[in-house]
């Protein structure tokens, strides 16, 4: 029987300014609707690493966890927060960066589809973003690797894609323009 459980868990202390101003940050540069987004990946990170440590506790008593640690880093894989020849000690170094950049709304940015961070988001629960033949309406998905190169527009939404295209190709030509120019010494 499933059972409903809190996905996030907020921070120990309220009021802390180091914390807040980096949350600020994260919220800017990945385009989240609140903090709890930011929480539900350090959530996970957490969960991810103190599961290590169990696991390293219960081999250092001397029972056979290679099992769960062959899972564990198999799912690590997957989402692409572990690289397949490395250690599953180096799953206690990931960071909620490592997380957030797994969501599908920075993919769909990262890949082109959208001009920016909030038109990823937009596009996302607009259902206009599809992963296969699957419509993905939640921006905080977890992209697996092998499903990166699947992302795409779906075929069925009444968006202009073309237009949305040309719009991130216009606009990709003109940063590299604007660099040239930069580079380029005036005479």
């Amino acid at each position: 029987m499933w059972r409903n459980r809190k996905t996030w868990e907020g921070p120990g202390h309220p009021w802390q300014k180091d914390r807040i101003e980096e949350e600020r940050q994260l919220l800017k540069q990945y385009g989240l609707k609140n903090k709890r987004e930011i929480w539900k990946a350090s959530t996970i990170a957490r969960r991810i690493r103190f599961y290590v440590r169990y696991l390293n506790a219960k081999k250092a008593a001397g029972v056979d966890v290679s099992k769960e640690e062959e899972k564990l880093k198999n799912r690590l894989v997957k989402l692409g927060l572990l690289n397949k020849n490395s250690d599953i000690s180096e799953a206690l170094n990931i960071t909620v960066r490592e997380i957030l950049e797994r969501r599908l709304q920075t993919i769909v940015f990262r890949k082109g589809l959208a001009k920016t961070i909030r038109q990823a988001r937009q596009l996302i629960v607009h259902r206009h973003i599809v992963i296969g033949d699957k419509v993905i309406s939640s921006p905080g998905y977890l992209v697996k690797v092998d499903e990166e190169d699947k992302i795409g527009y779906n075929p069925y939404s009444n968006i202009d894609k073309e237009k949305l295209l040309n719009q991130n190709i216009n606009k990709e030509e003109n940063k590299e323009s604007s660099i040239q120019e930069v580079n380029q010494p005036s005479q």
